[in-house]
């Protein structure tokens, strides 16, 4: 048995004080019975680095068979009692889960930034909007129900609306808090605990979240936290107890999810890859136009996986987009993302970084141009010398069958194709095995919403992009996914329905 500790992963005063390359993160990462447990084997810790600076943050013990087992009954028990509770009850905790991350949204920001590597102005908007995200699934708590339906003669019928059990969330290291948040609190409003493992490369705000969600009264092992790779990965979702599943990641690790799901017959959300087209017409109004294609591609130094990558440019204003998207680029701020003036931090990690690179100089050899950016970035900042940096990338001359075109770069990446004809424009934005977002950008309304009704994607914006927000569903067509997170639908994914048939009369029957 795990010995468990009660004291927070990181004091306030310590993340308070913390800068980039200044922050040190020891003791055990993973959480469950309400306090962090000290893991049984370290024989096999794996590093954990800082992309702004590439120092070893902290080391990172993967989980193996019997801590599963020990935070899944942990979990199964919290369970029991949390599905008990009045959905107003679920939701009075909730709220005051919500209330102590915007109290500590500064910290919990800060160390996001420091172990994923976004800026700080992101990271921060990303910790308020998951407070919201509480918020709004603590409301709909309260709000679940059945139906009454009458049968003929003296009988009648409803639906009671039922929790799973323990469900499990497996979250991506570009939105490490988000992530954690956007599964835990639907589960949570449905009366479901939650086994959640996060990324071996972002391990540290979800042992926050655990925390807060502890402090603000939920059951002891109602979330859990457990480390590791793809192998206790696999040992999580083959577990006995693990009612349902909820990924977020790549396409082949989906597929091996919903492989190991379906051999114990268990529900499966899948948020995977996308290589979403951005369509502006020569109609758009420019600025706006420019703006999107940017908001599209160099958020969270591109690692966004509804990004809008492939911008179909209509030739007659193919120039005039060109000048101004690439002036723009040239001046986004790289650099410390702790520095409010920052607008893209590092990469996750060394080796993601060369594979982005390598990329671009694919995109080179059939024929791409780079018109600016696609370079390692230094810092003047002696410090950062050995972050994970690049400056933002814009590549025009592209073709459909070009590598960057068709596959997921998930770094700053800009895609750039002209286009001649709405229905030449349509049917090549769907020539794609991803189906994850689109986006429109036209001043012609009629000619937007006919566009978005004939793309192929689970989320479409007309004159913005990657504008989110969790009353909104999110979820991909194709081999981007299936089932939806966010919005009133994800209820539906974190419940079931039983039907209960009452009668009284006599009973009818033929024998």
């Amino acid at each position: 048995m795990a010995q468990l500790l009660r004291t927070p992963l990181l004091s306030p005063a310590v993340i308070q004080g913390a800068s980039t390359g200044t922050l040190e993160v020891k003791g055990p990462l993973s959480f469950w019975g309400g306090g962090r447990a000290n893991p049984l084997d370290t024989k096999h810790a794996e590093p954990v680095y800082e992309p702004a600076t590439g120092r070893v943050l902290c080391e990172l013990v993967p989980c193996g068979p019997e801590e599963v087992d020990q935070a899944v009954k942990s979990a199964h028990a919290a369970y029991l009692k949390w599905s008990k509770m009045s959905g107003m009850e679920r939701a009075h905790v909730m709220l005051e889960a919500a209330r102590l991350i915007r109290e500590r949204k500064d910290e919990i920001a800060k160390v996001e930034v420091i172990n994923n590597g976004k800026s700080i102005i992101e990271a921060t908007g990303n910790v308020q909007g998951a407070a919201q995200c509480i918020e709004y699934f603590a409301g709909l708590a309260g709000t679940l129900a059945g139906q009454h339906i009458q049968l003929s003669g003296n009988a009648f019928a409803y639906t009671r609306r039922e929790p799973l059990g323990v469900c499990l969330g497996i979250g991506a290291w570009n939105f490490p808090f988000t992530i954690a948040v956007m599964k835990s609190a639907p589960a949570l409003a449905c009366g479901n605990a939650m086994i959640y493992k996060p990324s071996p490369m972002t391990p540290l705000t979800t042992v926050m979240l655990a925390e807060i969600y502890t402090q603000a009264g939920v059951p002891e092992g109602l979330f859990n936290v457990v480390q590791g790779g793809a192998e206790t990965g696999s040992l999580l979702c083959h577990h006995p107890m693990v009612a349902k599943v909820s990924f977020t990641g790549s396409v082949p690790t989906g597929k091996k999810v919903m492989e190991i799901s379906a051999k114990g017959v268990k529900p499966v959300t899948l948020e995977l890859g996308g290589k979403s087209p951005l369509i502006i017409f020569k109609d758009s109004e420019l600025e706006n136009a420019v703006k999107g294609a940017l908001m599209g591609n160099f958020l969270t130094q591109g690692e966004v996986c509804c990004n809008g990558t492939r911008v179909f440019v209509q030739r007659e204003i193919m120039p005039q987009f060109l000048e101004e998207v690439v002036k723009r680029a040239k001046t986004i701020t790289v650099g410390d993302p702790m520095q409010i003036a920052t607008r893209m931090g590092a990469l996750i990690s060394r080796p993601h970084l060369e594979r982005v690179l390598g990329f671009i100089s694919q995109a080179k050899k059939e024929g791409a141009r780079v018109l600016c950016g696609g370079e390692p970035f230094v810092p003047n900042d002696p410090n950062l010398k050995g972050g994970y940096f690049m400056s933002p990338c814009v590549l025009d001359n592209c073709r459909d069958d070009m590598t960057c075109v068709k596959e997921e770069i998930f770094g700053p990446v800009m895609s750039v194709l002209p286009f001649d004809t709405e229905e030449e424009v349509i049917e090549r934005a769907n020539n794609t095995t991803f189906g994850l977002a689109a986006g429109v950008f036209t001043r012609d309304i009629a000619r937007a919403h006919r566009v978005v009704e004939n793309l192929q994607a689970g989320t479409c914006f007309i004159n913005n992009y990657n504008k989110t927000s969790v009353e909104l569903p999110f979820g991909g067509y194709k081999m981007s996914g299936i089932g939806r997170e966010n919005g009133q639908v994800a209820v539906e994914y974190y419940s079931q329905l039983k039907t209960v048939v009452v009668e009284k009369g006599d009973v009818e029957s033929l024998f």
